[in-house]
């Protein structure tokens, strides 16, 4: 079968195609939501966790340089240095560092939720294809991307432009401040150009998250004919017929119920059944309204006692009617004589007044 053109995919995807696609991993993700994850842990990590991590990094450095004279040259001496200074420089980092790997996490969890599948990462011919490849490479994707990248790094630019501008004028003479001057300049003018960056990210990152999952739902729409496929395909699973069964029932149940307050009797045996006669004059014969067995049989007592429609107790015949005739259905022709005595005893009552 030739596959199927795009143009023909103008139906909404059902929930059985999304979840399937969520199972294959194929969910709509937006990388600039990330990002912009990523960089507010590391404005935040800056702000909360720059002077204590400095700190340890001066204290090290300092006892570093103060036994300098004594620091011995050789392979292995060296690299002894270089790994005492590698942790010190994680263990300087390793709060700032914790914080933005829970970012990077908790941004993939904020767009789709906790999602684990192999599919992705599962080895596929088409993505080592060459020809593949360069379809990938000249996609309407891969040229919307470029062109988001560009239009990414115009703003983004403009806006830390914006932000540095001011003390454009005190970047050039940063080497005559004092040490002491010189590192709440930085630290300041650090903080502006994430803050500019952060800001026109996060409409960035909202647009983009908008385009990703209107994307991702035209990817999923289906055709006429994958409809039809998927439709045959659920028929055939027992699950789902159960369900249909079980939904069918509830609303067989439910008209049935709503139809008891027009009984004329209910007739029982006196708990176990209960079948809701009506009769009037003009019909060929008593039309059976609702019919019910054990708890079925007791809502039907309960909405007739509701009513105030005449209950009768006659459990031969309740248990001949529950068996032999449907809802919406008049009575056999051989229950007339019995079910006429049951009519014409509550017709009587009513005449009395004692109904």
């Amino acid at each position: 079968m030739a596959e199927e053109d795009d143009s023909e995919r103008s139906q909404e995807p059902t929930q059985k195609k999304l979840d399937d696609a969520r199972k294959r991993g194929d969910v709509p993700k937006s990388v600039e939501v990330n990002t912009w994850f990523l960089l507010g842990a590391g404005t935040l990590a800056l702000m909360m966790f720059s002077g204590s991590s400095s700190a340890q990094l001066t204290m090290a450095m300092k006892g570093f340089l103060g036994h300098a004279g004594t620091i011995e040259f050789g392979a292995r001496a060296m690299q002894l240095m270089a790994t005492d200074v590698l942790l010190m420089t994680i263990a300087a980092l390793a709060l700032p560092l914790l914080f933005m790997a829970v970012a990077a996490i908790v941004g993939n969890i904020v767009q789709n939720g906790f999602l684990w599948s192999l599919d992705p990462i599962t080895p596929k011919f088409s993505k080592v294809s060459p020809i593949a490849g360069f379809g990938r490479l000249f996609s309407k994707t891969s040229l919307v991307n470029f062109a988001k990248g560009i239009a990414k790094l115009l703003i983004v630019g403009s806006a830390v432009m914006y932000a540095v501008w001011p003390e454009w004028e005190k970047l050039g003479v940063t080497t005559e401040f004092e040490p002491a001057a010189l590192t709440p300049f930085t630290f300041d003018l650090i903080v502006r150009v994430l803050g500019s960056a952060l800001a026109v990210l996060t409409v960035l990152a909202a647009a983009d998250w908008l385009y990703q999952r209107q994307s991702w739902m035209e990817r999923q729409k289906m055709s006429f004919q994958e409809l039809k496929e998927e439709f045959k395909q659920q028929e055939g699973d027992p699950h789902v017929k159960a369900k249909i069964r079980q939904i069918r029932q509830q609303r067989s149940r439910k008209r049935m119920m709503a139809q008891v307050p027009q009984a004329s009797v209910i007739i029982t045996n006196p708990t176990h059944y209960a079948v809701a006669l009506r009769y009037e004059k003009g019909m060929n014969a008593p039309l059976c309204l609702a019919k019910g067995l054990d708890a079925i049989a007791l809502r039907i007592r309960a909405v007739a006692e509701e009513h105030q429609i005449p209950i009768v107790e006659n459990p031969p015949l309740a248990r001949a009617l529950y068996a032999q005739v449907e809802v919406d259905d008049e009575i056999p022709a051989e229950h007339y004589k019995a079910v006429a005595e049951v009519v014409g005893y509550v017709m009587g009552l009513r005449r009395r007044g004692l109904r």
